[in-house]
Formats: C-alpha cells, structure tokens, sequence
C-alpha cells in the first residue's frame, strides 16, 4: 500500500473515532441523542467531565486539529472510563461493557502517535 493511501486511511480512521466520540459526547453535555445508555448529565459530575473531553477531543479528531493532543487526552479519559466504569463489573470486557472504551483507548493512542493524516486541518497547517 502506497503512502498516501496509507495517510487517507489514517484520516478515515480519526474522521470516524472523532464522530463516534461526538455522539457520545453529545449524548452526555446535551442529551441530544435520547434512549443511549447515559442521558445527559449535571454539570460537574464526572460523567460531565468525560462528555466534556468526548465532546472537544471528538470534534477537534473530527475535523483533524491538534490531532496529536486531543487523542492523547481522549486515549487517557477513555483508560480512565475503563478502570472506573466497567472493569469493576468482571474481568472480561465482553462481560463488563469497556470493549468500546479499550479500542477507543488504544486507537487515540495510535492517532496521538501517527497524527491526523493527510487529510485534516493539521496537514493544512503544516503544508
């Protein structure tokens, strides 16, 4: 595979993290997208928080702006989600719900180490 197609599926890759993040996000801060499982939360709780970094860190990885930051921070909120909100639960994340949370937290922390990709706001500003 060539390398630009390599840095278009990179792009793909953090277009689509960035949304799945935004809808979570939005659910949390907003309540917009009713019947998931988190309704929208008061503010300063600590699911609050977490929609708050979903919410900025999504839409900075959707548009590809600091890419390298906002996935680094999201790669750490999504650690933390898992260790204090499913593996409690049981040992297995298929049992405990964390799956998302684990391949949000690892593909971030891709993104924070291979960056945004050719196609994004950050390739603009570095061309």
């Amino acid at each position: 595979m060539s390398s630009e197609w390599q840095s278009r599926a990179l792009s793909l890759l953090r277009l689509m993290t960035g949304l799945v993040l935004l809808q979570y996000g939005l659910q949390k801060m907003f309540g917009l997208i009713p019947g998931g499982p988190i309704q929208q939360q008061s503010f300063g709780t600590l699911i609050w928080f977490a929609g708050a970094v979903e919410l900025l860190g999504g839409a900075l990885l959707t548009v590809g702006l600091f890419t390298r930051c906002a996935a680094f921070v999201v790669s750490g909120q999504m650690a933390f989600a898992y260790f204090i909100g499913h593996a409690g639960r049981a040992f297995f994340p298929l049992l405990n719900g964390g799956g998302l949370a684990i391949i949000l937290c690892f593909g971030c922390l891709y993104l924070a180490a291979a960056g945004g990709g050719s196609i994004s706001l950050d390739a603009r500003r570095n061309a």
